[in-house]
């Protein structure tokens, strides 16, 4: 197998955006996990990079506590390069929770 080869693999992480659709029972829990891992950018919508160990332990959380036959995640990876170009419109929301 041949993997590309960027500045974020090099350094063994990669990017990731992660939308999720959770049922409002499980979304609290949802959005406490996907916060200890990602940087939300929207109400179900977060991106940051991690290392692939990171994802798999993030994964595993998400799959015990969503209902496959109800919720959907979705997880986008960038090994290569991050998006060229990200534009707001509107406020910008997430930004509050990265004050430490």
């Amino acid at each position: 197998m041949i993997k590309n080869i960027g500045h974020s693999f090099l350094h063994g992480k990669m990017n990731v955006i992660l939308v999720y659709d959770i049922n409002e029972e499980r979304v609290q829990k949802v959005l406490k996990i996907c916060r200890k891992y990602l940087n939300r950018v929207q109400n179900s919508v977060f991106e940051g990079e991690i290392t692939e160990a990171t994802l798999e332990k993030l994964k595993i959380e998400l799959k015990k506590n969503i209902n496959e036959n109800e919720d959907s995640v979705i997880i986008y990876t960038f090994q290569v390069n991050w998006y060229s170009k990200r534009e707001i419109l509107g406020i910008e929301k997430g930004k509050e929770e990265l004050i430490l």
